[in-house]
């Protein structure tokens, strides 16, 4: 079974037709599930709600693709990973000895830690500060998006 993690920026990207769009859908369609950590889930929620206050959704759209997006995590499409001991173990280690000048949130230390501690190699997002984090939890950040 072919299992990806995705960040929520790449979440965005399959629910909203937006640039980089073409390149995840293409990639998610070669997976069997798309996994993220359990809190990639109110990320989500914040994309849609910054797309209704920039004026690009309405509420009623925004009710639609959370309708739908709860439809994939229903039907295993995507499947959410909570937060463990291990992944905020392995979230404080990294912070406790990664180099200072290391930008890193905590949001995506998360996805980082449970894409680590669920086994994967590889993590997707277009954030620019996840991907260069990615080697301190011994992950291969890729963004498929040019």
């Amino acid at each position: 079974m072919r299992s990806l993690f995705f960040d929520a920026t790449y979440f965005g990207k399959l629910h909203w037709r937006e640039p980089g769009s073409t390149e995840v859908l293409a990639l998610a369609a070669t997976a069997d599930e798309i996994v993220c950590s359990l809190h990639g889930r109110a990320e989500f929620c914040s994309i849609a709600f910054r797309k209704i206050r920039e004026g690009l959704a309405s509420a009623a759209i925004v009710r639609t693709v959370f309708a739908q997006f709860n439809t994939d995590i229903a039907s295993g499409q995507i499947r959410l990973i909570a937060p463990t001991d291990a992944i905020l173990d392995r979230v404080e280690t990294v912070f406790a000895s990664a180099p200072p000048t290391t930008y890193l949130r905590a949001a995506d230390a998360l996805h980082l830690a449970t894409a680590a501690e669920a086994g994967h190699a590889e993590i997707y997002s277009n954030d620019k500060h996840l991907l260069a984090a990615a080697p301190l939890f011994g992950l291969l950040g890729v963004n498929v998006i040019p």
